[in-house]
């Protein structure tokens, strides 16, 4: 068959039974492996979607520009479609995002600009928030949004949820995906609940992500949110594709599970995948070792593949530094808290304490840096070196709330963050970095705290 572009080679793509990593499963296992999408990822259902779909709304015109934030992944399917159809592509993608994903963007003519990953979503320096800046300022563009377009799990449900169930010849039972924006989870599990509703819809979240805690209780909780390294899925964000109601349970990976899995499907199964599809794989075992019957169909979502993730997960020397790998351990701070045996008692400051006051805190407890906190929130911080620098230009302040001149919050970082990682993001702007344990309290951890653990 001869096709007149390369966006019409996308979807079809094979299910593989994997055999040697599922050892000890009951049930069969599949992966739908998306990395045969022309643009080897799952993001090229959907990004063709969205790009049809405004053209038929009359919202993309000849020569227009697509403008989007993305990981990567959608950026590559929405670059192709460009390519195919005559349009211009700037891509806004998070600093934390793999060098080799900007690369491959730049080399299919798109523009990309890299923002920072540790900031609130609507902060002007987001991604989301350059995105839709650029998106009013040039004329005859677009700004898909991946995350409330609805043309997003609408692909899915067209597409890959179709595919599922004839590959599988109606035999699956549990579908397992990542979820990021939500529509290669939701927009498949709609289609195969509503062929089979007793279907069990298993989501993978990450570390650092919303999802889980919000299905399980219904609360946005902010203190879920802490930077992750895995690219892909999990949000600091309740995107609209992502519908709760067709998610029967959520499972979490940490970072380093992930990367592991993925390494395994390569070398195992010959998949070489990205990091997400670790993830998936991980999180899909979890769940079969308790749950899968014999006579059970999982069916695993594998999003992209593994030339994403060539300096990262398939570098041992970075998986080494990121006490990934067993030939060189690190501490984390589940360690360093726990050695403190219940004495570290963590300080803190209200918002509305005087300098004054917060100077004799720091006096009488003897530490350098204080959490503010307003209710049981923290909104801010305050150091020794900041405030000897403000009180220097100007005496008076000692009388002024905390509020008036705090510094930015702490950032929270995962119970079970490696000592190199916990290093990497303690800098001048951030002094000391708070942790919750699995009861929710807070702990801080200090560069003093990470030397010692390191001449242990």
């Amino acid at each position: 068959m001869i096709y007149n572009s390369i966006i019409d080679t996308i979807g079809n793509t094979p299910i593989v039974r994997l055999k040697n990593v599922t050892k000890g499963i009951a049930g069969t296992v599949l992966a739908k492996v998306e990395y045969f999408n022309p643009g080897n990822s799952t993001k090229d259902r959907m990004a063709l979607k969205m790009i049809e779909d405004a053209e038929k709304a009359g919202l993309l015109k000849p020569g227009g520009t697509i403008i989007e934030g993305t990981s990567g992944n959608t950026g590559m399917g929405l670059a192709l479609t460009a390519v195919a159809k005559g349009y211009k592509c700037i891509f806004t993608m998070a600093d934390k995002q793999s060098q080799e994903k900007i690369n491959i963007l730049r080399a299919v003519g798109a523009e990309v600009i890299v923002c920072p990953t540790n900031v609130e979503p609507d902060d002007p320096r987001s991604y989301y928030s350059i995105a839709r800046k650029l998106n009013k300022e040039i004329p005859n563009s677009i700004y898909p949004n991946q995350y409330d377009n609805p043309s997003n799990a609408k692909a899915h449900y067209e597409t890959t949820g179709p595919e599922i169930w004839t590959q599988t010849a109606g035999k699956i039972t549990h579908y397992v995906a990542t979820v990021g924006t939500g529509g290669s989870m939701c927009g498949t599990a709609r289609y195969l609940k509503e062929q089979n509703p007793s279907l069990v819809a298993i989501g993978i979240d990450t570390y650092g992500s919303v999802f889980k805690k919000y299905k399980e209780t219904g609360v946005f909780d902010k203190n879920e949110i802490y930077p992750y390294l895995t690219e892909g899925f999990g949000e600091d964000i309740l995107p609209k594709n992502v519908d709760f109601d067709v998610i029967d349970l959520f499972i979490k990976v940490t970072d380093k599970d992930g990367a592991i899995a993925a390494r395994r499907l390569a070398r195992e199964e010959g998949l070489f995948v990205g990091w997400s599809s670790g993830s998936a794989l991980h999180g899909a075992m979890e769940y079969a070792k308790e749950n899968l019957k014999k006579d059970d169909v999982m069916v695993i979502l594998l999003p992209d593949h593994g030339t994403r993730y060539l300096n990262k997960v398939y570098n041992d020397m970075w998986m080494k530094d990121h006490g990934f790998l067993e030939e060189r351990t690190y501490g984390t701070a589940r360690e360093i808290i726990a050695r403190r045996n219940g004495k570290d008692g963590l300080h803190t400051v209200s918002k509305h304490s005087t300098i004054g006051e917060t100077i004799r805190i720091m006096n009488k407890e003897g530490v350098d840096q204080l959490p503010v906190v307003e209710g049981n929130e923290f909104v801010g911080s305050v150091t020794t070196s900041a405030l000897i620098e403000k009180i220097i230009n100007d005496p008076s302040i000692k009388d002024k709330s905390v509020g008036e001149i705090m510094d930015n919050p702490m950032q929270v970082v995962a119970l079970d963050s490696t000592l190199d990682v916990l290093s990497s993001l303690l800098n001048k702007n951030n002094k000391a970095l708070l942790v919750r344990d699995e009861q929710d309290k807070a702990h801080i951890i200090t560069q003093h705290d990470i030397l010692k653990a390191m001449t242990m």
